[in-house]
């Protein structure tokens, strides 16, 4: 079994080289609870989840010799873990509708516990914004990177990156109090 202070990427060419799943669980173990908590996050659904958590590591372990080390092995894999979701939420997105009652429910719960109507109500309104602004508020608040490392991860300009953040907070700031009324 490989210790704690193996790089990511040392792991991942031991394992192309050797085939032990050691390796892998390594890499799994490190960053199960992280790729968890992001698709937790996206989906606000804790079975919905642990399966996605699943079926994330299934395809980075089946894809694992695609890595090219162009980022770390960290960066990569939460790219896939938000695409994947992303994907998942879109496509069930086309498919699902909400009863009118249902609806209703949802509105009378929020009424009994206002944090967690505030929690909802945030929730919903972040649905309202592109894939794009998610990502740009995921890599600032939830990854907490600077300015700079967006700007570098998108290839955008400093000045671009705090522009569309100012405007996407503001666009939220907007939708949420309009909901609020």
């Amino acid at each position: 079994m490989s210790s704690p202070q193996v790089k990511d990427e040392e792991l991942i060419r031991l394992y192309l080289n050797t085939q032990k799943s050691d390796y892998f669980e390594t890499l799994y173990n490190r960053y199960v609870n992280k790729v968890y908590r992001r698709c937790l996050s996206l989906t606000k659904d804790a079975t919905q989840a642990e399966d996605f958590t699943h079926d994330i590591f299934l395809r980075v372990f089946g894809n694992l010799g695609r890595f090219q080390e162009k980022s770390t092995f960290s960066t990569w894999l939460y790219s896939i873990s938000y695409n994947y979701c992303m994907d998942q939420l879109r496509q069930a997105n086309r498919t699902t509708t909400i009863a009118l009652d249902q609806e209703h429910d949802h509105l009378a719960d929020a009424e009994v516990d206002p944090v967690h109507g505030q929690l909802q109500q945030l929730a919903y309104v972040l649905t309202g914004i592109s894939a794009e602004e998610t990502q740009l508020l995921r890599l600032r608040y939830e990854e907490e990177l600077d300015i700079r490392t967006i700007a570098q991860r998108l290839d955008l300009n400093e000045s671009t990156v705090k522009m569309r953040l100012k405007r996407t907070r503001d666009k939220l700031r907007r939708m949420y109090e309009q909901q609020s009324v």
